[in-house]
This record gives C-alpha cells, structure tokens and sequence, in this order.
C-alpha cells in the first residue's frame, strides 16, 4: 500500500513541470521549422512568466479570502487543461499567421502560455496538497518533479532533437568550370581544420541537423500521455486510503520531532486517546517549524534566490556556455543535469540535512559552479579550454552540480516549511514563482537587447590558440 502511494505521488509530482520542460528540450528541432529561429527561447521566456498570472491570482485569493478555493478542483482543471493542451500542441506546434512584419508562431505562443499556465500554478496547488499526506511522501513528490525534466531529456534525446554533425562543403571554384556540384564529407566532431583548399575549390565545415527519429508530432503526444498519467494519479490520490502519519513514524524521520514530543521530567502524559493522538500528530507539524521571522524569511529569501537561478538565470544561457565546446558537450550537460535533480531528491531521502548554515554553504556552492557556467556563456564562442577534452569534461560537471546542489536545497526547504504548516507551503510556491520569474526578468534584455551572448558554431569555430 505505501508503496502504491509512493508511485502514485511520484506521477502526480512528475506533471508539475513535465509540459514545459518537454517544450525546452525539443527546442533544438522545433527552432528549425519555426520563423523565429533561435529568438524563440527568449520568447518563451516572456510568454512563460506572462503565465505567472495562475499563481498570483491564487496567492491573493488565498490571503484574502482564505478557504474560498479548495486545491482539489484546481488542480483537475490545471491538469485536464495541460493534457488537452499538450494534444493540441501536436497537430497546431507549426501554424505560423502574418503579424505586422512577417509570419509568427502564433499558435505555438498561444498553447505555451496555456502549458505554462498549468505548471507556474503548479507550484501554490500542488504543494498544499501534498501538506495532507505525511511528511516523508513530499520528497517522492520532488522525486516526480525532478523526472519532469528527465523523462523528456530521455525522450529527445532518443528521438536526437538537435544533434549536428560536421559536414565538409566545397564550393567550386571560379577557375575551375568542370567543378559544378558541391561535395559534402562527413568529419569527425572534433576536427580542427576549419578551411580546407584543393584543385576543385574550397571547402569549409558546416554543421548540418541530423534527421529526427520520429516528429514532434509524436513528442507531444507523448507529452499528452504523461500528462493523462499525472491527472489518473491524481484521482487515485483522492480515492486511495490515506496513510496515517503515527508518532512513531516521526520519531524515525526527525530528531526534532523526536526532541519536541519528548515528556519533560516527572510529567504524565496519560493515556492517549483518540482526541490526544490527533492533538500530536499534529503539534509536532508546529514544531518542527521555523519560529523566528527572520530564519523563515531567510528560507523564502533562499528558496526565491535558488529558483531564480534554476529555473530562470542559468537556463537562458546553457546553449552559449556548453556549444562552444561541441554538440556531445551540450547533449551531456542537458541530459546528466537532468538526472541530477532526482538523484539529489533520492539522496534528500537518504541523507536528510534540515540545518540552515549547511543549506546556506550548500547554495555557495552550487552557485559557485552556476557562476562558472556563466562566465562560459559569456567567454562565447571561445571560453577556457575550448577544443581540450578538458573543457568538455569540466563544463558538464559543472553542470550537474549546479542543479545537484541546488536541487537538494530546494528539496530540503520545502520540507522544513511543509513541518510548519499548509500555508507554507503555498508561500513556498509563490517564491518559486516569484524567484523565477526575477531571474527571466533579468536575463532576457541581457540576452536579446543588450547581446551580451554570442552563439557559438561548432564546425566553423576559429579561435587564438
């Protein structure tokens, strides 16, 4: 039975965020039939903090008018509402209308705000909910969350969304007329040589895409199907037996707990009857909290600030910092990130640390390595140890404990706000949201106005030894 209830907060945690990391994983492929091009992740960007309307409009209806809106049924229609979507995105991903200036991907920006929509409210109704089974399922539900961005990778990556290969184009020369086609060879990835000259002319590297195993078409539907699992998890939930949270089972998992029901000396508590047990399964949820405004302000502040680089800062720019130094690079470090996060949620499981000056050193440290893959980014199209394996090895792991650290952080975060009550949980969401959005704010004129990013070609990189 827990382990029943276990899979299915796992599937139910997985549609949090599963739609629009699906959408940023097959960018690669999508980008070359769209007429945006490569601007189109700055403007999913905006349109997905456009979405961020879902939440506030929670929040403040939970602040002013609280208990006048029940989780439950937002929560089917966020999900009924991403499976529909998700459909609609395969059969309407590629409509382009004419908006003043030229053809627009008017349907694609349309259904991702919708998309988006269903994952930022996310993040105030599924919390809360979680706040109703015990304490050690919330880290299954970021186990889930953490496989929204998995499962796609592992999806894209065996349909290949995006993967180039190095193509040797020889354009004919003016003083040879026989030479009237263009021969195209296969290199290596890693091959120096930009320009090559010889008697039919010269020929240069050109990355071309490599053929998609199956269509996007296929993807979203996929995508529509993991949705579906979400929304069937979900109505489980709601028919499946609860388990009760027993004493016991908190003295297993918190040593706070264990310290805040422990009977002073010479009391007795007698016995415990139905009214008392209830009494402590739940004074220790007030316990087990933050009392100090200032601590629960600083872990509002922390859990705003991680998500800001997570979801936000550091995603505009792991195209400019991993393709500089090759597509395998880039395919490693969008894909090894990706198992990091639910690998650093199992390990929450495993290896609970609750103390705030570790979680503070831990997010020094993650954003130590976010900070180096900025640098990257912006060191593009030539940073450290371009062209060395070494490059290559030390901007993957960089990389992944970027996410792994602050994937734990996050993780162990929401569980000492969820042992404080439902309501912290729900602020919770909001700073998430109110953190990413900050980091999208921040990095978009960055990005798209003042171009502080050069892409990089891999094929045709030349830069000083």
């Amino acid at each position: 039975m827990a382990f029943l209830t276990h899979l299915l907060v796992c599937t139910f945690g997985l549609g949090s965020w599963v739609a629009i990391n699906g959408l940023w994983v097959e960018l690669p492929l999508l980008v070359t039939e769209l007429p945006e091009g490569w601007y189109l992740p700055s403007y999913l960007t905006v349109v997905i903090q456009l979405a961020n309307i879902g939440p506030l409009l929670v929040t403040l209806l939970h602040h002013f008018q609280p208990g006048c809106l029940s989780e439950v049924p937002v929560i089917f229609t966020v999900l009924g509402l991403g499976t529909v979507t998700c459909t609609l995105f395969a059969f309407l991903w590629n409509v382009t209308l004419w908006v003043l200036d030229g053809h627009h991907s008017v349907a694609f920006m349309v259904l991702t705000f919708f998309l988006a929509l269903v994952d930022c409210t996310s993040s105030v109704t599924f919390l809360p909910f979680m706040s109703r089974l015990p304490a050690y399922y919330l880290t299954t539900f970021f186990v889930g969350e953490g496989l929204s961005g998995l499962l796609p990778a592992f999806v894209a990556l065996i349909q290949g969304s995006g993967l180039t290969t190095c193509v040797n184009v020889t354009k004919p020369s003016d003083t040879t007329p026989s030479a009237d086609t263009t021969r195209s060879i296969a290199f290596p990835q890693g091959a120096n040589s930009t320009f090559v000259s010889d008697l039919t002319g010269t020929a240069h590297l050109e990355s071309r895409n490599l053929p998609a195993k199956f269509s996007p078409l296929v993807f979203f539907l996929l995508l529509s199907f993991m949705m579906a699992c979400c929304l069937a998890a979900f109505f489980l939930l709601q028919r499946h037996p609860r388990p009760r949270e027993s004493s016991i089972e908190d003295l297993l998992t918190s040593q706070v707990t264990l310290h805040s029901i422990r009977p002073r000396e010479g009391e007795d508590l007698g016995p415990a009857g139905p009214r008392d047990s209830s009494k402590a399964e739940e004074q220790p949820e007030e316990k087990t909290g933050p009392h100090h405004p200032a601590r629960l302000t600083f872990i509002y502040i922390l859990v705003a600030f991680v998500n800001a680089l997570t979801n936000g800062v550091l995603p505009s720019v792991q195209t400019y910092s991993c393709l500089s130094y090759g597509p395998l690079a880039y395919h490693l470090s969008a894909t090894l990130s990706s198992m990091a996060n639910p690998l650093a949620c199992f390990l929450s499981m495993f290896l609970p640390q609750r103390s705030l000056p570790f979680l503070g050193v831990l997010t020094v440290l993650g954003t130590g390595f976010g900070a180096y893959n900025m640098a990257m980014a912006v060191m593009s199209p030539c940073p450290l140890m371009q062209g060395h394996w070494g490059g290559e090895v030390l901007i993957v792991a960089s990389w992944v404990l970027f996410v792994g650290c602050l994937s734990y952080v996050k993780v162990m975060l929401g569980v000492i706000l969820r042992d404080r009550s439902r309501s912290a949980l729900l602020w919770c969401g909001a700073a998430v949201q109110l953190g990413s959005l900050l980091g999208a704010v921040l990095m978009f004129p960055l990005v798209n106005v003042f171009r502080l990013f050069s892409s990089a070609d891999f094929c045709s990189l030349q830069c000083p030894t």
